[in-house]
């Protein structure tokens, strides 16, 4: 009865969320859509959690929820930020996790009847997003306009894309039905998404029609072909953030997100191991509640970094993990390796190339977003990760299902 009622409603936040925290987000200018779902989800995990008879809870959760917790204190011990700012932080930053471990634990499941509407919804969607590409061909401020940024307008054909794919049968037509929803989104011009779309063209059509994958000549010199693809269609980025970092190139004071890359390494040296604390360095509440950090380190008169216009202190991520130290790096980096290693578990019980594949790009779509956006840790992030959560939970029921026939036997 209790799962029922947990698949109907998750079904339903995740329409809501999908319509007003990523289609809708910047049109209704409303800032605090997907803290009104993550609220809404924290309660339909919390309905779940107490309908189980022992109270069940995944142990990596209370795991991440320990963490969050010591990097509270920490940072309420050594003065990272005022205390309203560093609560405001660690909401945000554990935000992501929650979307993902809450719907995780709770296993929901949708229904063919579901999965069409979603398909349905997507595609009516995709539609929108197809005509506003199309008027960003004649003037580009249209998408600023109803999307934002170039950004949401990629994220979003993103999302629509692989809430399809998850509702669709993977045959050859809804894979290639895939490539060509998600290619609307090279309208943007962002070299993050031309990277995705490198990527997951590359899993789509070739990685999900192994048998079983082997490391052999073969497969590796097609990986290094699709690696040097994708390196290939970002190397502007790759370039500007990392090469010209390196080398120095570039005078501080006109690029921020250079600063942020510069410093960060410095923040990880200086406090060592678990690094500058919540609200302290590259993140929404350092800025808001403008961090000492940035005039310790003389970067405070950065345009787009003062205290008076603070725009671009978030405007990346894998600097902010600066605040978390050595030890946050190593735990990010484990939370991936802990998903996918989920998931291969879970394939290998009931081998589904679908579901598998989905989680591979979302891994990708991070990793590759976290070099110039925070989009981990804002209302784009939480919609993929909600949907990441759901794929896990369908690979453990599918393998769960698998095993119980075995035992009966």
């Amino acid at each position: 009865m209790i799962q029922s009622l947990i698949n109907k409603h998750f079904f339903n936040l995740l329409l809501f969320t999908l319509t007003f925290g990523i289609l809708l987000y910047d049109a209704i200018g409303f800032d605090y859509t997907d803290e009104i779902c993550a609220l809404f989800l924290f309660l339909l995990f919390g309905i779940y959690l107490f309908s189980t008879s022992d109270w069940s809870i995944n142990k990596a959760f209370l795991t991440t929820i320990g963490i969050f917790l010591f990097y509270l204190f920490y940072s309420l011990y050594i003065g990272s930020n005022v205390k309203v700012a560093i609560l405001s932080d660690m909401l945000i930053q554990i935000k992501p996790y929650l979307a993902f471990f809450c719907v995780y634990s709770m296993m929901p499941q949708l229904n063919a009847s579901q999965k069409n509407i979603l398909r349905s919804v997507c595609l009516i969607f995709w539609f929108i997003l197809l005509l506003i590409g199309l008027g960003a061909i004649a003037n580009p401020d249209i998408i600023n306009v109803l999307m934002g940024h170039p950004s949401y307008y990629a994220a979003a054909v993103i999302s629509v894309s692989l809430c399809y794919l998850y509702c669709s049968n993977f045959s050859n037509l809804d894979k290639l039905v895939f490539i060509a929803l998600l290619s609307i989104g090279l309208i943007s011009g962002r070299s993050k998404f031309y990277g995705f779309f490198a990527m997951s063209a590359f899993i789509t059509l070739y990685f999900s029609n192994i048998k079983e994958f082997k490391w052999n000549f073969k497969n590796i010199t097609i990986m290094l072909f699709a690696v040097a693809a994708i390196l290939l269609v970002a190397r502007e980025k790759i370039y500007f953030y990392f090469y010209q970092t390196i080398t120095s190139e570039v005078d501080k004071d006109m690029v921020a997100r250079y600063v942020l890359y510069a410093t960060a390494p410095q923040i990880l040296m200086d406090y060592f191991p678990f690094g500058s604390g919540f609200a302290s360095f590259g993140t929404f509440s350092s800025g808001a509640y403008y961090s000492p950090i940035y005039a310790q380190y003389g970067i405070d008169g950065v345009w787009g970094m003062s205290r008076g216009y603070y725009s671009f202190i978030a405007d990346t991520y894998y600097p902010s993990l600066a605040q978390f130290g050595v030890v946050g790096i190593i735990l990010y980096i484990t939370f991936w390796i802990y998903i996918w290693i989920k998931a291969v578990r879970f394939h290998k019980k009931t081998p589904n190339k679908k579901l598998l594949s989905i989680v591979l790009m979302i891994i990708g779509f991070f990793l590759i977003e976290g070099t110039t956006d925070s989009t981990f840790t804002t209302h784009r992030g939480f919609f993929i990760l909600m949907v990441l959560g759901l794929i896990l939970s369908d690979l453990k029921n599918k393998s769960n299902e698998n095993i119980i026939p075995k035992i009966t036997k």
